[in-house]
């Protein structure tokens, strides 16, 4: 089995904070194509939920909404086959890729990628994203590991509500 990124969700607030949010347990990966191809406008410029898409979001296969935080986890090949196919089919039809198999190289070092962040990670490890525009212009991207606190809270001190 291959180690690959899941997104996660402990609570509603991707919901909130993202223009769309992934799907419970899709697979993920970090997708800064999305931003470097301008898919919002020009990263610099974006504001509001696009904005935080391009700081902390995974994209997500299959629902191509954005995550906060992934999951390392287990992945067969069946399973990377098919995220393969979804984005190849995604980059197809949303990037104007020039060919299926352009489409299909790109689908697959973006896999590559992911895979490659997992492996040799425990099974569940958490990872969190931070996006930024270096001062070359281009696109920067850190991941970190985040781990739970060493107690629990006393209190919980606020909520994330959907607004009427």
């Amino acid at each position: 089995m291959a180690r690959f990124l899941r997104a996660i969700r402990f609570d509603q607030s991707d919901a909130h904070v993202f223009p769309r949010a992934a799907g419970e347990n899709d697979w993920a990966i970090p997708g800064s194509f999305v931003f470097a191809h301008g898919q919002f406008g020009d990263p610099a410029d974006l504001t509001g939920k696009e904005r935080q898409a391009f700081v902390s979001g995974f994209l997500a296969l299959g629902s191509f909404g954005f995550s906060t935080l992934v999951s390392v986890a287990d992945a067969g090949e069946e399973d990377i086959d098919a995220c393969t196919e979804q984005l190849t089919g995604h980059l197809l039809d949303h990037y104007g890729a020039p060919s299926e198999r352009a489409a299909r190289e790109a689908a697959e070092a973006e896999i590559g990628f992911g895979r490659e962040l997992a492996d040799g990670l425990e099974l569940n490890t958490l990872l969190a994203l931070k996006r930024e525009i270096g001062e070359d212009g281009r696109i920067r991207e850190s991941f970190h590991i985040v781990t739970p606190p060493g107690e629990k809270p006393h209190a919980r001190i606020w909520d994330v509500v959907e607004e009427p």
